[in-house]
């Protein structure tokens, strides 16, 4: 079993959950709910694993508040 992390947003326009898989190409997914995305993302990572998609090109290090004045 492989564990990813998911970088999740919510759009401004639509109101929809948008999550993504930085450093996996093709790994996106939209959904109302959390539960929802996470099915989603699911289904995508294992479609990708199963069509060969090899390891991650890059590793979800954390997030950073950056102030502009």
């Amino acid at each position: 079993m492989k564990q990813f992390t998911a970088v999740v947003e919510r759009d401004a326009e639509t109101g929809l959950l948008v999550g993504y898989v930085p450093g996996v190409p093709g790994a996106h997914s939209q959904a109302e709910s959390l539960d929802e995305l996470n099915a989603n993302l699911r289904e995508v990572l294992s479609m990708l694993l199963e069509d060969g998609e090899q390891a991650p090109r890059a590793e979800f290090v954390g997030i950073q508040a950056v102030r502009v004045a």
